[in-house]
């Protein structure tokens, strides 16, 4: 009991500095935001607490779960100050959403594994855009705006809960479709049409996303991790041109490819 009125006490804090933020003799920079501004924000802050986690930095964490919650509390006082819910309505339909969607912990149903949960979840979410009236698709939810690999991952592990999908476990084919799609490309290349090239090039990532999603790695992480690499590589090479005092442009390719080798070591 102590803990929850901690939070409920630290909750009412936030609640009540973002509503003096906003009130007309407030902060004039958080007046001027809107839904529509914010959603920067909101991926960026997802994205630096994504970034915490994968350093295993336990303040950071806790620092940039903080931000990202102080998005939703904006969201929520904007659409408040709207007239349309306030944070306990979204808090109220998370709860309910949350008791009607695990059957198997507040009700009767046995589900003895995460697959089933998650097939059985997919099939409630279904019922309800029924109810409501909304698209029952597959594919329903998913939101556009998605970075393209993780809406990639998300598309195929729609289509694998109806069964198509590789055969679990074995990798082989998925590589062959990987080489399949790399020779369309070089073919597409090889005709020097632009939208050909295009539409290859995704055919390429799409099936590269699939490889992931069978090897259990998440593509966007995995790609946040090369990039990474990259330029910590690229910054060592800095260091070594700026103590040569050459400029970059002194530099042979095969000079650049031995400072590249260098960074590697290191």
């Amino acid at each position: 009991m102590v803990r929850t009125s901690r939070i409920h006490e630290e909750m009412d804090g936030l609640l009540s500095i973002m509503e003096r933020l906003r009130e007309p003799d407030g902060c004039p920079w958080d007046r001027e935001q809107t839904l529509e501004s914010l959603r920067p924000f909101i991926l960026e802050e997802a994205y630096e607490l994504v970034d915490s986690i994968e350093r295993g930095d336990p303040d950071a964490i806790c620092e940039e779960s903080g931000d990202l919650l102080l998005q939703v509390v904006f969201v929520a006082q904007v659409c408040m100050e709207k007239g349309l819910f306030d944070l306990a309505d979204s808090i109220r339909g998370l709860n309910e959403k949350l008791v009607r969607r695990h059957p198997h912990v507040f009700g009767g149903e046995r589900l003895e594994t995460g697959s089933a949960v998650s097939r059985n979840w997919d099939l409630i979410k279904q019922g309800e855009r029924r109810v409501k009236r909304e698209d029952p698709s597959l594919f329903a939810g998913i939101p556009p705006s998605l970075p393209a690999l993780v809406k990639s991952r998300q598309i195929q592990e729609r289509a694998a809960k109806v069964g198509f999908d590789w055969e679990e476990g074995d990798i082989g084919p998925i590589v062959d479709k990987i080489h399949e799609e790399l020779w369309e490309l070089n073919e597409a290349i090889t005709s020097r049409d632009r939208e050909h090239i295009e539409e290859e090039m995704g055919d390429v990532f799409f099936a590269l996303a699939n490889l992931s999603r069978h090897l259990k790695v998440e593509p966007e992480f995995s790609l946040q991790r090369a990039n990474r690499k990259f330029e910590s590589r690229l910054r060592f090479m800095e260091n070594r041109v700026e103590r040569s005092g050459r400029p970059w442009s002194d530099y042979t390719l095969d000079e650049l490819e031995a400072l590249w080798d260098d960074a590697k070591g290191e």
